[in-house]
């Protein structure tokens, strides 16, 4: 049985994000692979861009921080220097000024300390699962795929469990801003402009804010100095510490990627164990779980592309990119190349070696939480697959209306236990 098979007619407007509501359209990424690997797109709301689809070529310029710049923005959509100023992440600044902040969070998400977590991942696993598969039939994607990460993100930052769900739904407004379903503000249906200097242009971003200056102070009054939070606000090695606007935007990031990629991921793990049968058994042999995540968040990958923008001028494929372009890395479609995996529209669980892109391999911003995604993957399915006898979808999946944000939102599922 077929996962899901692409719809799209090869000539896809990547601009659009209607063109994402049925996935990503990798009819016109394997195109594109094929003749136009470095392709130049215009487009009528923005300076056009340069999509880079092949996975060589990703994971090569990648690596190329003085060529290519993330202290642009790492958004298709265009901004002013004050609105990027505004706005950024240490997502969005370059070396040195990017791994100074790296390296006041890095040791919350070591692989020790992540290792330390495994136990309460499996007991939340225990009571989301034994709570959703009470029913024969649900949304997984709302069920289980966006319980546990929402769960453990209040471990991570230090919050009451019944904040978590209005936490959630404003990350939400945040990453997934481009969908009726996430925000009343949707960025391309309506004027956002009085937002412009909060996170993804969002009023979620104010709101986030507010949550957070409560929570540090709440924090402080009870003498309480551990979690990545208070580590973020200790002074570099030359003494500096982030400003408030900079601290806003690292909590609103927390709370929005480190929610919605690994919740995308389980989504994805979860619609292809209902298309390939086989999968199912392969989780209860057991043989699998060194390689399973990997697959699985490489099938999901929840950031479909991450811009950069030239610094010089530089020739590839026989075309100029000039100083000042746009330049889109599709890890969607990097992900999807037959010249890199085998059969990449099946999921391979044994897969090895997967050199995927969906953690921005090969670069300095190499996502800081991938250790905690592959555990939460890894605990669930694991905890998924011994309760299972069947699981087979029970209606169609939809996606997320975004380019930026890949995800099945809506995930109907019929199970037989086991």
């Amino acid at each position: 049985m077929t996962i899901w098979t692409p719809t799209d007619d090869g000539q896809a407007d990547l601009t659009s994000h209607d063109t994402f509501v049925h996935g990503a359209p990798h009819n016109t990424f394997q195109r594109m692979r094929r003749e136009d690997p470095l392709s130049w797109t215009d487009w009528d709301a923005g300076e056009g861009f340069w999509s880079v689809t092949r996975h060589e070529d990703i994971l090569a310029l990648n690596r190329q921080t003085d060529l290519l710049s993330s202290a642009r923005g790492i958004r298709m959509e265009d901004q002013t220097y004050e609105e990027y100023l505004a706005r950024r992440t240490f997502q969005e600044t370059d070396p040195p000024e990017h791994t100074q902040t790296r390296m006041k969070v890095a040791k919350a998400f070591s692989p020790k300390v992540i290792a330390g977590f495994e136990q309460q991942i499996r007991d939340l696993c225990d009571e989301i699962l034994e709570e959703a598969l009470a029913e024969d039939s649900f949304d997984a994607t709302k069920r289980i795929a966006r319980e546990l990460p929402m769960r453990m993100l209040g471990r991570i930052i230090g919050t009451p469990d019944e904040d978590l769900p209005w936490l959630v739904s404003k990350g939400d407004a945040l990453i997934a801003n481009t969908d009726p379903d996430f925000t009343d503000h949707v960025l391309d249906k309506m004027t956002t402009d009085e937002y412009r200097m909060m996170p993804f242009n969002s009023p979620a971003g104010a709101e986030l804010y507010d949550y957070a200056k409560k929570l540090m102070a709440d924090k402080a009054a009870r003498g309480d100095t551990e979690g990545v939070l208070h580590l973020i606000l200790q002074p570099g090695p030359d003494g500096s510490t982030i400003s408030e606007t900079e601290f806003r935007n690292f909590f609103c990031l927390l709370v929005a990627a480190g929610n919605d990629t690994t919740r995308y991921s389980i989504a994805a793990g979860i619609q292809a164990m209902a298309h390939q049968p086989e999968l199912l058994g392969q989780m209860q042999a057991g043989e699998i779980w060194d390689t399973a995540p990997d697959e699985i968040i490489r099938w999901a990958t929840p950031a479909l592309y991450f811009r950069r923008t030239a610094i010089r001028d530089f020739e590839m494929h026989g075309k100029t990119v000039r100083a000042g372009d746009k330049v889109l890395y599709w890890f969607s479609s990097g992900n999807r190349d037959e010249t890199a995996f085998d059969q990449p529209f099946r999921v391979d669980l044994g897969r090895k070696p997967n050199k995927h892109l969906s953690f921005g391999q090969g670069g300095p911003h190499l996502c800081l939480g991938m250790h905690l995604a592959r555990l939460e993957v890894r605990v669930l399915f694991q905890e998924l697959a011994k309760r299972l006898a069947a699981i087979e979808p029970a209606g169609p999946h939809k996606f997320l209306r975004s380019n930026f944000v890949g995800g099945i939102k809506e995930l109907p599922v019929r199970i037989r236990r086991a």
